[in-house]
């Protein structure tokens, strides 16, 4: 999806995403584990050491020594280096000279079974395609994870963001246009719980940052119908989302479509590009039915 939202996804029901609880979401962080661990027998601290260290790789940087993960994650370079060596013995890791590790690709294999067992994911494709070529712009379908939006099906046209987003991207939920889809049609007590946890770091000049006018920003999404983020995750991305419901008229899940502010003003998302969106979306709930 484009970047208005871009960087910027959609929850709640079981067949896709459900919000995670802010404690959960964050659970990697070395304060959340400490945090989660205390006086709960079920925690395993160990398996949740192991995903912070997964989690410290990023497309930015592909190779991390131990030290490296030590710093990012919290944990003591001995944990940092049994979590390695668990993930190296099951293909999961890997080093070629005994100091600087990349994960391999098995560790795909993660994330396929959530994405494959989800009604909006390989079924989602061709009418997001259709959109797609309708608009001329790229199109992708978001749930809400903890704070963040995360890709779950894309159609790419064109690059207009500066960075590559694919199934599995995450971006903030609160400058992005599907995100605040999501948001707008989260309970008030799980939207108190999210804003007490986020965190509202500008990204351009034109960002909302302050949590009374977002309020007001999603009163007015709930109201519309749709959401329009103008340059707020990224400068030049206009973006659009509508919701996708369930048979039960949750939001599960937002559809988009982001485009270059000089060639797309919002009052042509708002005349052109909105009756397509609402159709597509309308397709998606269909398969939740």
């Amino acid at each position: 999806m484009a970047r208005s939202n871009v960087r910027p996804a959609v929850h709640r029901t079981p067949q896709l995403s459900t919000p995670l609880p802010p404690a959960v979401a964050v659970a990697t962080t070395p304060r959340a584990l400490a945090v989660s661990a205390s006086g709960d027998p079920n925690f395993m601290t160990s398996l949740a050491r192991g995903l912070a260290v997964i989690q410290a790789f990023s497309d930015r940087q592909r190779q991390h020594s131990i030290s490296q993960l030590s710093a990012k994650t919290g944990l003591s370079r001995a944990a940092v280096r049994r979590c390695l060596y668990t993930l190296s013995k099951l293909g999961f890791a890997g080093t070629d000279d005994g100091r600087h590790f990349v994960l391999r690709a098995r560790i795909l294999s993660l994330g396929h079974s959530y994405i494959s067992s989800m009604p909006l994911s390989s079924s989602a494709h061709p009418i997001l395609e259709h959109v797609s070529r309708a608009l001329h712009e790229s199109c992708s379908i978001a749930t809400l994870d903890g704070l963040d939006i995360i890709y779950v099906a894309r159609a790419s046209v064109t690059r207009i963001m500066s960075i590559d987003l694919s199934v599995g991207s995450r971006l903030p939920a609160f400058c992005t246009s599907m995100g605040r889809v999501l948001l707008a049609d989260l309970p008030p007590g799980e939207l108190d719980e999210h804003f007490a946890h986020a965190d509202f770091a500008r990204r351009t000049d034109r960002t909302v940052t302050s949590p009374e006018k977002l309020r007001q920003i999603l009163r007015l999404v709930r109201r519309n119908g749709f959401s329009i983020v103008d340059q707020e995750l990224e400068v030049g991305l206009r973006s659009m989302a509508v919701p996708v419901q369930n048979s039960a008229g949750k939001v599960v899940a937002a559809l988009n479509v982001g485009a270059h502010a000089q060639r797309v003003s919002v009052q042509d998302m708002q005349n052109r590009f909105l009756p397509h969106l609402l159709a597509g979306a309308q397709e998606l709930s269909m398969l939740l039915r």
